[in-house]
């Protein structure tokens, strides 16, 4: 019977996760928080600036500047406490009971909005920052109870792109809000509030059972939780290097969206609306980026995204950077009078890029930690997480006063800084681990110049050793299977090609095995065998071409004894794969000698495929063989 097809390594007949009701409640609880969160924020700012300093006499900057840290410290107080929860209870019941809360505050803060309280508004903008901090370990603990783990991509792309696009709408509507005309902009304030709180409240109520995963006791220290989740969190390497990862995102995220008023105002002589301009751009990219991360990931998890992701935010931060004065009179001007600007347009889409940018760093930084933690203390990984963000949001507004008030320095040597803070990220992440970065650029020009449909990657098993064989086509075939295979891939070849000056760095770093197959060399032969056993036994998955050469007219040749040698050894599954469409590429020898000609066709139609994986104490080469002519066969029909 023929395999369900898929595409991007999700099954194509599955519903899609907006869909899906282990999901869709989730995601939507976590949006309209984030809205409202946002919103009320938003409004107190704007109340305080323009209501309540003008009738108080008080310092704007400083009033500011508590409301902001207000929000902050509970982060730094209750992430950890709220990390130990959600590990030790049905999260499911800690939504329920966090989302009764954020309705019992917005429908206090309702009311002191309409007294004019701002003194209490302020202290539940203090109870607002508890509630996201307990939710925030929630939020990405959940998932992997709820989601398979082929598609924690997906999900936590859409959760990124719901939770920016969330913060960008919340702070558009308290604008829009606090325009209104006065009698009618209190009691509209108070009932956005309220409403997009009952609301997340009812999807909550949705959100199916995610039993607790710990049965430590919860004790009520949470300065003490805090030191303990950052030290559970250092000395698990893989872990903190994500955690801090994220926090250098939100360092960047922060310093832009900070000064990005000031900007506004220094640089082109705008207006509010100008500055939600310009953060629209930045959220539309941020969800851009998500979902291209999605695309690119293809259900696994692509660390090679991070660098990329980090250069794309340095290259968008320099050029937003280089921009000077707009120049003109005094007057702040609207955005309807600058919206002919193509400066302005040259900004927006800066901002684009390096949202772009942001989205495929974060997410896999976020699947790191939730596939890399212990299932019993995944929540307080997220909560370290938080922990830790807060205090580089704190960072950011130290570095912003250090760099413009202290120091005295411009704007645009302030982002010019940043910008240079995103590309040591890059270069570092290059630098540590190459493989990851060149695969996914692989993958990506695999992608350009190929029709490239996918099936059956799932047959690779997540983790433990095992050797994938496939025919050979063309010299493609070794970059067609690594970069779209769900996990890295070591692969035999033949040495005078590993040994040449053009592609030696290359074999170095993607960990390529050379063999001579024309010496015959028995020394040789066993050196490569020991190898590939090592690679076995360490958990890595070892591609080979058993025919030994690529075929000469596009039939799939016997197989060499090679991998029953390597199988004698290391008695692994092994997956069966074949590749339809690249006979009559510029690869093959379809025409002569590969690479000798042009290519007779752009955007060929290829098609690989993956079979079940299959016992070692089962297999012989012949056998093998004829599984992959099988599994070719229905790829070219299918073609």
């Amino acid at each position: 019977m023929n395999a369900r097809p898929e595409i991007d390594g999700l099954d194509a007949s599955a519903p899609g996760l907006m869909g899906s009701r282990h999901f869709a409640p989730f995601f939507w609880t976590q949006a309209l928080g984030a809205f409202n969160d946002n919103v009320y924020k938003q409004l107190l700012l704007l109340l305080l600036t323009f209501v309540a300093v003008p009738m108080h006499g008080w310092d704007a900057g400083l009033v500011n500047n508590l409301a902001a840290g207000l929000f902050i410290l509970p982060f730094l107080l209750f992430s950890a406490w709220g990390g130990a929860l959600a590990d030790a209870v049905d999260k499911r019941r800690l939504i329920r009971a966090l989302k009764w809360l954020e309705l019992v505050t917005m429908l206090a803060a309702a009311m002191m909005i309409w007294f004019q309280a701002f003194v209490a508004l302020l202290s539940l903008l203090f109870l607002a920052g508890v509630q996201a901090a307990l939710f925030g370990p929630v939020k990405y603990a959940i998932l992997p109870q709820h989601v398979p783990r082929s598609r924690l991509v997906n999900a936590n792309a859409w959760v990124e792109m719901g939770t920016f696009m969330a913060i960008l709408l919340g702070t558009l509507l308290a604008g829009a809000l606090v325009a209104l005309p006065q009698g009618i902009s209190v009691w509209a304030m108070g009932a956005t509030l309220v409403l997009v709180s009952l609301c997340g409240l009812v999807a909550g109520y949705q959100v199916p059972s995610a039993p607790p995963v710990s049965s430590q006791r919860v004790t009520w220290r949470p300065l003490r939780l805090s030191r303990e989740v950052l030290s559970s969190a250092w000395r698990q390497p893989r872990i903190f290097r994500a955690l801090l990862g994220i926090s250098i995102f939100w360092l960047l995220g922060t310093s832009y969206l900070t000064q990005l008023p000031l900007w506004v105002d220094v640089i082109i002589g705008g207006d509010g609306g100008v500055v939600s301009f310009l953060l629209a751009a930045f959220a539309i990219g941020i969800g851009l980026g998500s979902l291209l991360c999605a695309r690119l990931s293809a259900g696994r998890l692509e660390v090679g995204l991070i660098p990329l992701g980090a250069l794309l935010i340095a290259l968008g931060g320099f050029d937003f950077a280089h921009h000077g004065p707009f120049g003109g009179d005094e007057t702040l001007r609207g955005l309807g009078e600058l919206v002919g600007e193509p400066r302005l347009w040259w900004m927006f889409a800066d901002l684009v890029v390096i949202g772009i940018g942001g989205g495929l760093y974060i997410v896999p930084l976020y699947l790191i930690v939730q596939i890399g933690s212990d299932e019993g203390e995944r929540a307080r990984m997220i909560a370290a997480n938080n922990v830790l963000n807060a205090l580089f949001m704190i960072l950011a507004a130290g570095l912003g006063i250090l760099v413009l008030s202290v120091l005295g320095a411009s704007l645009n040597w302030y982002f010019t800084l940043i910008a240079a803070i995103s590309l040591a990220v890059a270069v570092i992440c290059s630098v540590a681990r190459p493989r990851p970065l060149l695969r996914i650029c692989i993958f990506i020009a695999l992608r350009l110049g190929y029709r490239l449909s996918l099936e059956g990657r799932r047959h690779i098993p997540d983790s433990g050793p095992a050797i994938v064989v496939c025919n050979h086509v063309s010299y493609m075939d070794a970059l067609l299977l690594g970069g779209t295979s769900p996990r890295p891939l070591r692969f035999m070849m033949d040495s005078p090609a590993y040994e040449s000056p053009w592609l030696n760095w290359f074999c170095r770093i993607v960990g390529a095995i050379p063999v001579d197959l024309d010496k015959r060399s028995p020394t040789d032969l066993r050196r490569a065998l020991n190898e590939v056993s090592i690679a076995l036994r360490h958990g890595e998955v070892v591609m080979l071409f058993p025919e030994g050469r690529l075929t000469r007219d596009g039939s799939i040749d016997e197989f060499r004894r090679g991998v029953e040698l390597i199988l004698r050894r290391d008695p692994v599954p092994v997956v069966p794969a074949a590749i339809s469409g690249l006979w009559g590429s510029w690869g093959s020898y379809h025409a002569g000698r590969p690479f000798k000609r042009w290519p007779s066709r752009l955007r060929r139609r290829v098609r690989l495929g993956f079979g079940p994986p299959l016992p070692a104490s089962c297999i012989d080469r012949h056998y093998l063989r004829s599984e992959v002519v099988r599994l070719k066969q229905r790829l070219d029909e299918q073609r």
